[in-house]
């Protein structure tokens, strides 16, 4: 058989426009969205934050967003109705009008009876603050089927935690001051002044953790006059941090046997560990803080995510210490509620871009969709909880966040 023969004919259909001009195929823009947003008053832990200021709501309600905001939900912060109204602001004289929000912000994780006003598909974005979340929580956040967002474990562009790190510089400068505080006499402790005077050696203070909480303590220590000592094992973290301080400091790596050495004869340890996923790891046993001294000063500022010292325990600013074995324990998760305005326009400087780009992009849930930090906020997704620690610690069912933001688009 001829190579001619051996052809197999091609219809003309499907040649004729292969050397023809194409039609560009462009990417549709998806139209922009206005978002609906609610701004319940805090009613737990003496929680004196707001998660939006007048500024940032000016600034939503400018891209043509909704925002409604519970009355006197801004009034610890110093913020009244007034002023959230004058920027174009809903004032709602009821939580259940601030519910019927399609993105519910908060500063402090819904009560159970807050949980009662919300509805499937509805976006929630708060702390989750792994101390006071119990299984039947998120058993019943999952049964309202919402998209919950854990504020502190949303991730950057850089992989940082935007809103952990802003908390912990206030959370680093206010624990120095707080535990400079707890030494006095007039709060219960020992007499004695963090900073040195001439012929008195200054008060010893160790850090756990070398990260943004230990550098805003550090450097408020410093300029009280405090001697430090920081542990951590990240080595590239001191020397980050003595970089950053711009001095020599005492470091020295999580070795059990220094670190007991130092903790036994410190007035105050600070323990700052964050961790990225789920609850800290306790790194101070309770027989390290029996041989402490007494009337030393702890202030476990890794309380929300657990705490790092065994006998932690979370208080509140109307009892904000408790006493054991002698050793004062501060253990307020929401820290920086006592600077409740300077936090407030903190928080609402992290979120006001989140939701701008939520804005554009279609809605939260998209952003989620195509964001891997902020996905990696979401713990609980339409009836489906997505944190893996909370699945081992609860022991339910874990689901993964992928497959089903897969299954959704």
């Amino acid at each position: 058989m001829s190579e001619k023969q051996k052809r197999i004919p091609i219809p003309k259909v499907f040649t004729e426009g292969r050397f023809q001009t194409q039609t560009e195929m462009l990417q549709l823009q998806r139209k922009p969205n206005k978002l609906f947003i609610g701004i319940p008053k805090e009613i737990t832990m003496q929680e004196n934050r707001v998660a939006l200021v007048p500024a940032s709501v000016a600034s939503l309600i400018g891209y043509g967003h909704r925002v409604v905001v519970e009355k006197d939900a801004g009034k610890n912060a110093n913020y009244s109705d007034h002023d959230y109204s004058e920027m174009g602001a809903d004032i709602a004289y009821s939580s259940e009008q601030v519910y019927k929000a399609d993105i519910i912000l908060k500063v402090a994780p819904p009560t159970v009876d807050e949980l009662e006003y919300l509805r499937p598909n509805q976006i929630l974005i708060s702390p989750l603050q792994i101390p006071i979340i119990t299984s039947e929580y998120i058993s019943r956040l999952k049964q309202k089927r919402v998209i919950a967002l854990a504020m502190e474990y949303i991730r950057d562009d850089i992989g940082s935690f935007p809103l952990v790190r802003i908390m912990s510089e206030m959370a680093g400068l206010s624990a120095m001051l707080t535990a400079a505080e707890l030494l006095t006499n007039t709060s219960g402790g020992k007499g004695v002044l963090l900073g040195g005077i001439s012929g008195v050696p200054p008060a010893k203070v160790v850090i756990l953790g070398a990260g943004v909480v230990a550098e805003f303590a550090t450097r408020t220590a410093i300029g009280l006059g405090a001697e430090i000592r920081i542990f951590d094992n990240d080595i590239y973290k001191l020397m980050r941090l003595q970089h950053l301080v711009g001095r020599p400091l005492n470091t020295s790596s999580l070795n059990p046997m220094q670190l007991e050495k130092e903790l036994t004869s410190t007035d105050i340890a600070i323990g700052a560990i964050h961790s990225q996923t789920g609850r800290t790891p306790i790194l101070v046993s309770e027989d390290i803080v029996m041989k402490m001294k007494p009337g030393s000063v702890i202030i476990d500022v890794s309380i929300d995510q657990g705490g790092c010292f065994a006998t932690s325990e979370v208080t509140s600013h109307d009892k904000p210490t408790i006493i054991k074995h002698d050793v004062i324990h501060y253990c307020v998760p929401n820290i920086a509620s006592k600077v409740a305005r300077t936090a407030s326009i903190a928080v609402s400087n992290i979120l006001t871009p989140i939701l701008l780009k939520a804005g554009s992009t279609g809605s939260i849930e998209r952003l989620i969709s195509i964001n891997p930090g902020l996905r990696h906020g979401v713990y609980t997704y339409k009836g489906c909880l997505t944190n893996e620690y909370l699945s081992q610690r609860f022991k339910i069912k874990y689901t993964d966040l992928e497959l089903l933001i897969t299954t959704s688009f």
